[in-house]
């Protein structure tokens, strides 16, 4: 690994093994069902953007739910960052989404400033946390859910997933 990409994910490491703080509960909503259309969202990311399912219709779109109290979560954040640098001019978007208070804002700022993918801090009643986080949803090119899983992926599983559903024409 070079050192800057090296003191980078050192630099997120730190910022992101040192918070402790509840998740609250999220808002409940029936969870999506895979191979139908994904249920649209709206979502304002941490640095202002508006961002709608429907405007990322030609895009594999990865909703990541997390928390920062949740090791797992932690652990697979540096390997998204890394994915999402190479892979967003293929079509990729991940949104890392957690419902934590006010109270975690300033603290997810600095780990935004970190990340490559952008993070959002509310609640998607459409997408709720499946039995724990991380918790991550994946929508395909034509806006169809492929993916709803508990649990933290690993790189190779996530590339696995990922990376064949980059290859399909948009």
């Amino acid at each position: 690994m070079r050192t800057g990409a090296f003191r980078c994910m050192a630099a997120l490491s730190i910022l992101v093994f040192s918070a402790v703080s509840p998740l609250p509960a999220t808002a409940g909503g029936r969870a999506p069902r895979i191979g139908e259309p994904a249920p649209d969202f709206s979502l304002r990311t941490l640095d202002k953007r508006k961002v709608q399912l429907a405007e990322l219709k030609g895009k594999v779109v990865v909703i990541n739910l997390w928390a920062t109290w949740c090791g797992p979560c932690k652990a697979e954040m540096p390997m998204m960052h890394l994915y999402y640098k190479k892979r967003h001019a293929r079509g990729l978007e991940i949104f890392g989404i957690t419902s934590e208070g006010l109270e975690v804002r300033s603290w997810l700022k600095k780990v935004a400033g970190l990340l490559s993918y952008p993070l959002a801090n509310q609640t998607l009643s459409h997408y709720p946390v499946l039995g724990g986080v991380p918790t991550t949803y994946v929508i395909d090119r034509k806006g169809v859910l492929r993916v709803a899983q508990s649990g933290a992926f690993t790189e190779d599983a996530f590339r696995r997933t990922i990376d064949p559903l980059l290859a399909e024409s948009p």
